[in-house]
C-alpha cells in the first residue's frame, strides 16, 4: 500500500499482522545556533533551517481519529508545530506495546531528528499530508 497521507498510514497499520502503537514527534523550523547570514535568508524564504522537537506522544490505534483530531489535540498542547514525524511500533504475539515500552523509542526517534536523521520515519504537515524533506 502506498501512504501519500495520514489515512493511508492509519489503514496501513490496521492492516498489520501485530497490533501497532504510532509514536508522534512534533517539530517546528528554527535557525540554528551561530547560524549565518546564508542560513538566515534560506530561513526566512521557508527552506531553511533545523527541525526542532516540541511535543511528542503515542498512540494506540484506536486512540487515534482523523488527522484533524490529532492537530486539534496538539495544538491544546499549547505547543507550535509544522511537521510530525511518525514511527510505528509493533506489538508482540498480539500484544499491543504500553506506553511505557514507547518511551524509548519516542526517545530515540526525538534523537535522531536532532541529528537530520529522519530518513526512516514518514513526515506530515499540518494537511495531514505525507511530505518529502531533502
Amino acid at each position: 500500500m502506498d501512504i501519500t497521507n495520514y489515512t493511508d498510514l492509519l489503514k496501513a497499520a490496521r492492516q498489520q499482522p501485530e497490533p501497532q502503537r504510532l509514536l508522534f514527534v512534533f517539530t517546528k523550523p528554527e535557525l540554528p545556533d551561530g547560524y549565518t547570514e546564508a542560513q538566515q535568508r534560506d530561513f526566512d524564504a521557508g527552506t531553511g533551517g533545523v527541525l526542532t522537537p516540541q511535543m511528542c506522544t503515542d498512540k494506540a490505534l484506536d486512540e487515534l481519529g482523523d488527522f484533524s483530531h490529532l492537530v486539534k489535540e496538539s495544538h491544546q498542547m499549547g505547543q507550535n508545530w509544522k511537521i510530525v514525524f511518525v514511527a510505528s511500533l509493533p506489538g508482540r504475539a498480539g500484544v499491543m506495546p504500553s506506553t511505557e515500552e514507547a518511551q524509548e523509542p519516542l526517545k530515540t526517534m526525538i534523537h535522531s531528528i536532532q541529528n537530520g536523521a529522519i530518513s526512516k520515519y514518514l513526515a506530515f504537515d499540518q494537511d495531514g499530508d505525507l511530505i518529502q524533506i531533502s
